[in-house]
């Protein structure tokens, strides 16, 4: 990429104004050899100058078009989406999609053709009717707790998605979720939150990677941030991975200590 690179800190800032291709931008973002023996769970988020993780109830507001390229090639590069069910419906989610231009990259790989979808959920309340059940090129996971509802898990099966228990209660434990997906051979995972879950999965200390976007607006206003639920009791630190700039925009790698 026309860029400089700081060798003794994996920093990238941009140096022009054309688009990087989306194999320079699955060059830069490609999951590291960890993950090619046990899971790695990376996180894609956005935030505003001013720590909103969402404007009007949207991610979209604080996006640009570099940083939906970036969004479309983590995905690319994923086994499987975990995103919570909160998010499926106000983000209106689709099921994975199959890409030419990374076709030869995930075949190499040993990945299927689309990444799989995998929807958090206690109370299992989802449309199964949606596409994203319906329609999806791998079948779309729901991972719930044991304790929760049989009938939604039955009629999530009839959707077509394979219900997976990962918790004892209602809900999902975030151990036991990436757990189950790893067992199922899905260890490059990618979770697009929202808040509440990423919060869960940072509490439980499973969060290996967050690729952020800092976008250089402010909002105000009392918008969540990227990360809710309870505060843990020590700070989770992370070293700065890398940093690619273009048209103000930050988007950063950081992975954990």
């Amino acid at each position: 990429m026309d860029a400089a690179l700081d060798t003794t800190t994996d920093t990238i800032t941009d140096t022009s104004d054309r688009k990087w291709s989306l194999d320079e931008l699955a060059d830069a973002y490609a999951y590291p050899p960890e993950a090619e023996s046990g899971p790695w769970l990376r996180a894609n988020m956005v935030s505003s100058l001013d720590g909103a993780g969402q404007h009007g109830g949207h991610s979209q507001p604080l996006s640009s078009e570099t940083d939906m390229r970036i969004f479309g090639t983590l995905r690319a590069l994923a086994d499987v989406v975990v995103v919570g069910a909160e998010t499926v419906r106000t983000e209106d989610y689709s099921p994975g999609r199959a890409r030419e231009v990374f076709a030869a990259r995930r075949a190499a790989a040993g990945q299927t053709p689309a990444p799989a979808m995998a929807v958090v959920t206690a109370s299992l309340d989802l449309d199964f009717s949606l596409p994203l059940f319906t329609e999806a090129p791998v079948p779309t996971l729901v991972l719930t707790g044991a304790a929760s509802s049989p009938e939604r898990r039955a009629e999530a099966e009839r959707a077509g998605a394979e219900v997976v228990i990962a918790g004892d209660g209602p809900g999902v434990e975030p151990e036991r979720a990436v757990a189950a997906l790893a067992e199922r051979g899905m260890r490059r995972l990618l979770t697009e939150g929202g808040p509440r879950l990423l919060g869960q999965f940072v509490a439980a200390g499973v969060l290996d990677e967050l690729c952020l976007t800092l976008s250089p607006t402010m909002t105000a206003g009392t918008a969540q941030r990227i990360a809710g639920g309870p505060s843990v009791e020590v700070p989770k630190r992370f070293a700065v991975a890398s940093v690619l700039e273009q048209d103000g925009f930050l988007f950063t790698r950081y992975r954990r200590i």
